[in-house]
C-alpha cells in the first residue's frame, strides 16, 4: 500500500440480530504523497442475504426489499473481502461507528482500528447544533461532495460517501492517531442532551448538578459531566467506558 487508506463503511440491517446485515457500502479516503487526504474513486455497495425477513421497520428506513438481497452472500462470507481490501487500509471508519462494529467484528476485519466521525465531529465542531451523518452534511456543505452520488439517504453507498467527506476534513484538521484515540472515548457531548438543562454547555452547571449527570445512564453524559468537573479539579481524569453512543444530538 503506497499511502494509507482507510475504508468508510455503512450498513443497513433487516433488524437487530448478530447476523442481520443486508447491505453493505464503503468509500475509501487515502492520503496523497503531499500529505492531504482526499476521497477516491474506490467506492461500490453489495447486498447481503440476512438469511431471515428484512422486518418493515427497517424496510421503511432503507426501502431494501426481500427478493433483492435473496441470491446476495452471507455476511460472514463477503464482509471480510469488503473491510479487508486487496491492498490494506490501515483504518476503518463510519458515523456511529458503534453500530457497524456489532457486525464488523475483530474477526472479519483483522483487528484493524476504528474512527467513529459523529465522536470526531463532537470535539472538532462542538459550536455546530446537530451532529448526525445527514445534518453534518447540510449544516458543513463539504467540499466537493455531488449531492446525487449522496443520495438517496439511509442507503449503504450513499451514506458512506457522505460520510468519507467529513472524515476527510477531520483528517485535514487533526491527526490520524488523535481521531482513532477520541472514538475509542464516550462521546464528548458539547452540551447537555436532555433534562432540564437541555443545551447548556457543561461549562454552566454547578459542581452539584455535574455530580448528578455521573449517576446518568448514558454513558457520554457521564464522561461528559465527568471532563469537566476533571477540568475544574473536582474529580480524578475521567476515565474511559465502553462506547454506547446512545446520545442523539
Amino acid at each position: 500500500m503506497s499511502e494509507p487508506r482507510i475504508r468508510v463503511i455503512d450498513l443497513e440491517t433487516a433488524g437487530n440480530g448478530a447476523n442481520d446485515v443486508c447491505e453493505i457500502g464503503w468509500q475509501d479516503v487515502a492520503r496523497d504523497v503531499g500529505g492531504c487526504w482526499a476521497l477516491t474513486d474506490n467506492r461500490g455497495a453489495l447486498f447481503v442475504n440476512p438469511g431471515r425477513p428484512i422486518t418493515t421497520e427497517t424496510m421503511a428506513i432503507h426501502h431494501i426489499l426481500d427478493e433483492q438481497v435473496a441470491d446476495a452472500p452471507f455476511w460472514k462470507d463477503l464482509a471480510p473481502r469488503v473491510l479487508r481490501p486487496e491492498g490494506g487500509v490501515v483504518a476503518l471508519a463510519a458515523h456511529r461507528a458503534a453500530f457497524e462494529q456489532r457486525y464488523c467484528t475483530d474477526r472479519l476485519t483483522g483487528g484493524l482500528p476504528w474512527i467513529c466521525t459523529w465522536k470526531c465531529a463532537l470535539r472538532l465542531w462542538p459550536d455546530l447544533p446537530r451532529f448526525s451523518n445527514q445534518m453534518l452534511r447540510y449544516q458543513r456543505m463539504p467540499e466537493g461532495l455531488v449531492h446525487e452520488i449522496g443520495l438517496p439517504a439511509h442507503r449503504a453507498m450513499p451514506d458512506a460517501y457522505v460520510t468519507a467527506h467529513h472524515l476527510r476534513d477531520m483528517l485535514n484538521i487533526a491527526p490520524f492517531d488523535q481521531l482513532v484515540a477520541w472514538s475509542a472515548e464516550p462521546g464528548l457531548l458539547p452540551r447537555v442532551p436532555a433534562g432540564p438543562d437541555r443545551g447548556k454547555g457543561w461549562d454552566r452547571l454547578t459542581d452539584e448538578a455535574l455530580m448528578g449527570y455521573l449517576r446518568d445512564r448514558d454513558g457520554d453524559v457521564r464522561f461528559s459531566a465527568q471532563t469537566e468537573l476533571t477540568k475544574r479539579g473536582a474529580l480524578a481524569p475521567a476515565v474511559a467506558e465502553t462506547p454506547a453512543q446512545g446520545s442523539l444530538l
